[in-house]
């Protein structure tokens, strides 16, 4: 008896420090649908699972149906009062009077809401963004892509209610003019990540509020954005810390402009695709500044030719893993093996199809 007594204790002490611990770890690398089933398990390991708030600090509702409604019902649980990430991308359901109704109803509940991702969510207007802001005054990533229905006022409630924006997501935000652009050039100077693809309402005066202002921008995004000029592209140099550039269809950008950009020694992503004024000059000067190179797009260009490829084989040897020349007619055809004798770090040959 006393030897059946001292296995259940030993069987009981594992169940509660072993298979918890386990659980801990395993809970965090698990997707939350999986870890909201485990709740069904036993109340044992509901308890055991709701008593960790590490394990309850994200909201995922990506592509979901009724989410709106989800979210209101998660946020009334005790266990995500820690939340930090929701993600509502591309969601079904989601509508400004259910931001509202988060406000109203759950107003401590987001008080740690580091990162929101409401991507696609076209239901949502300028005031679904002001109820929901207003309560998050830790946020710090926000991503708004493809909503036409957002404006200018919708960056006016984002930089009154949230002070610590240093990711920015405007993607297809078309309604967003200059306007917004200086409000958040002025309110957020520390800003790292922007991206206003096909923003464009978006012209010279904004993006240059933004470029003398937010100096410690790492990834700037202007993909389809062909209204930009060089006056505005050859401020792009004032970003030292720059890291990502997006200028996929600058119509207008010269050799003479990407020589100002050259001047960003650390980026890492360059895409210049369909930038048609473009000629060796200006790449080699790439070349010869932006040694750390590791994806460079020059799909459609046709004016560069192989002297721009001896260039970067030359200065980006060790680094570039990624080159896109499709469409460049006045660069030789190589097989992969000639290329990597080039590149020897190249993994990707074509970016484009």
């Amino acid at each position: 008896m006393e030897s059946k007594k001292v296995m259940e204790e030993e069987e009981e002490m594992w169940r509660r420090e072993i298979v918890t611990s386990v659980m801990r770890i395993v809970s965090t690398r698990l997707p939350q649908r999986d870890l909201i089933s485990l709740l069904l398990v036993s109340p044992w390991l509901y308890r055991t699972l709701v008593s960790y708030p590490s394990i309850w600090l994200n909201i995922d509702l990506r592509e979901r149906t009724n989410a709106g409604d989800r979210l209101l019902a998660a946020l009334s649980l005790p266990r995500y009062r820690q939340v930090k990430h929701i993600n509502l991308e591309f969601s079904q359901g989601v509508e400004d009077t259910h931001l509202q109704l988060v406000k109203s109803q759950c107003h401590d509940a987001l008080s740690s809401l580091e990162c929101l991702n409401l991507n696609g969510c076209q239901k949502i207007s300028d005031s679904g963004i002001e109820a929901i802001t207003s309560i998050c005054p830790k946020l710090k990533v926000i991503s708004i892509y493809w909503n036409v229905r957002v404006t200018d006022d919708c960056i006016r409630h984002l930089v009154k209610n949230c002070r610590n924006i240093i990711d920015l997501n405007l993607s297809g935000c078309k309604s967003i003019t200059d306007k917004g652009m200086q409000l958040v050039a002025e309110s957020y100077q520390d800003l790292e990540s922007l991206n206003i693809t096909r923003c464009v309402k978006i012209t010279d005066d904004g993006l240059l509020h933004v470029l003398h202002k937010c100096s410690s921008l790492q990834t700037l995004n202007l993909y389809a954005l062909s209204g930009f000029t060089d006056e505005a592209y050859k401020k792009i140099s004032l970003l030292a810390e720059l890291r990502f550039l997006d200028l996929c269809g600058a119509q207008n950008l010269s050799d003479e402009g990407l020589g100002h950009i050259a001047k960003c020694n650390k980026l890492e992503s360059l895409n210049l695709t369909w930038c048609v004024r473009i000629t060796d000059a200006g790449v080699i000067t790439i070349a010869n500044s932006c040694t750390s190179l590791e994806f460079l797009s020059l799909f459609g260009i046709v004016g560069v030719t192989d002297r721009c490829l001896e260039a970067l084989s030359h200065t980006c040897p060790a680094t570039l893993t990624t080159l896109d020349v499709n469409g460049c007619i006045g660069i030789k055809r190589r097989s992969r093996e000639e290329l990597l004798q080039m590149f020897p770090r190249l993994i990707c040959f074509k970016v484009h199809s």
